[in-house]
């Protein structure tokens, strides 16, 4: 059974930091692309971030590049989002899915994905 389990969401104020974390099990690690995506409330979800084996590729979305820093690690077969400089607009439900192959180089799309986490609430408020 593929299993992708999120943990890491939270409440915090602008400014600050969370880290986001997607654990899969079932799946060749090694072999699958992971996006995150985000979707708040009345928008359409958004793909802000990808990586492939080995860091060997990452993509972030203008909205978050320069702040959010996507990572893997292969021992614990798990991708981490780390978001820094948290802004309101940030505020939503974090995804991260998982795609055999690679990532599109035009952002992840969420159709392409295979398996998905159970999502995780992000609050920016003060």
């Amino acid at each position: 059974e593929v299993q992708l389990v999120q943990s890491g969401g939270g409440l915090v104020q602008p400014g600050e930091s969370l880290r986001l974390s997607c654990a899969t099990s079932g799946i060749p690690f090694d072999d699958y692309a992971i996006g995150w995506f985000r979707q708040a409330p009345g928008k359409d979800r958004e793909g802000i971030s990808c990586i492939e084996k080995d860091d060997e590729y990452t993509y972030y979305s203008d909205s978050v590049k320069g702040r959010f820093t996507i990572s893997r690690s292969a021992a614990k077969s798990t991708v981490y989002l780390q978001m820094n400089n948290l802004k309101p607009e940030d505020a939503a439900v974090y995804y991260c899915a998982a795609k055999l192959g690679y990532c599109s180089r035009y952002g992840p799309v969420d159709y392409e994905y295979d398996y998905w986490g159970q999502g995780a609430q992000v609050t920016v408020s003060s």
